[in-house]
């Protein structure tokens, strides 16, 4: 047994996170309720550009006005992308504004080391000028060849970092590979098209205490399919799964 030992930096329950739109208000009342372990708040991929901004005002009165922990979730805000002019505005208005409520930051299409200290370096400063106490944690979304070719040095590398995602959905548009729903498998690929980066994913994330999620599945038409993926990443050791917020 090697005398590096990385433990986990954070421990969470994170069996299920739900993503919702901060764009729409009715669905985060509704995931408030929800079985979810975990919730995030999307300003991306699921908010138009013209309407950035009020998802983002959404999402900050949600976080102030619900009780979450009375509901056991773990909060997280899903910001927009580092080469974007919305991603500044997210982490200060969230943070200087409900910073307390917050329990971590999910950064969209992690690819190198940096992406992770660049908002690291903003929570720290909002963090000391706001006087808050707790530190918030980071999620990293691995969805990009760059971020896969660069998974070891991403977890390896001193931060707040504590889960990595697999974003299936992105990797796979990036890879111009041929899918038939977003987390689901194509037939004509002989096994599981997603093993080799789920597999490699996880194992960098087991050996620098950071915990492995696995993305969302698109169909909703189909439980036994969300069945067999959510059993799939399981066998690799994942410990939790998203699902898309329906209605």
């Amino acid at each position: 047994m090697s005398h590096s030992i990385h433990n986990l930096r954070k421990m969470r329950v994170q069996r299920s996170t739900l993503a919702v739109p901060g764009s729409n208000p009715t669905m985060i009342e509704k995931a408030a309720d929800s079985a979810a372990d975990c919730i995030f708040l999307d300003i991306e991929d699921a908010v138009a550009p013209d309407d950035k901004e009020k998802a983002r005002k959404n999402i900050i009165a949600a976080l102030n006005e619900i009780d979450w922990k009375a509901k056991n979730k773990t909060m997280s805000v899903r910001i927009n992308g580092l080469d974007t002019h919305y991603m500044y505005r997210d982490v200060v208005d969230v943070m200087e504004q409900a910073g307390d409520k917050l329990d971590m930051i999910l950064i969209p299409k992690v690819g190198v080391p940096a992406d992770v200290y660049m908002v690291e370096a903003m929570l720290n400063q909002i963090e000391m000028a706001m006087g808050l106490k707790k530190k918030i944690g980071i999620e990293a979304l691995i969805e990009t060849p760059l971020g896969m070719a660069n998974v070891e040095a991403i977890a390896a590398a001193p931060s707040r970092l504590e889960a990595m995602h697999f974003g299936v959905a992105d990797y796979a548009a990036f890879h111009k590979a041929r899918t038939v729903n977003i987390g689901g498998l194509n037939p004509n690929y002989p096994g599981d098209q997603w093993h080799a980066a789920l597999s490699r994913m996880t194992t960098a994330c087991r050996a620098y205490g950071i915990r492995p999620i696995d993305g969302p599945f698109g169909d909703f038409s189909d439980p036994d399919g969300f069945r067999d993926a959510c059993k799939r990443g399981a066998a690799l050791g994942i410990e939790g799964k998203w699902a898309i917020h329906p209605s």
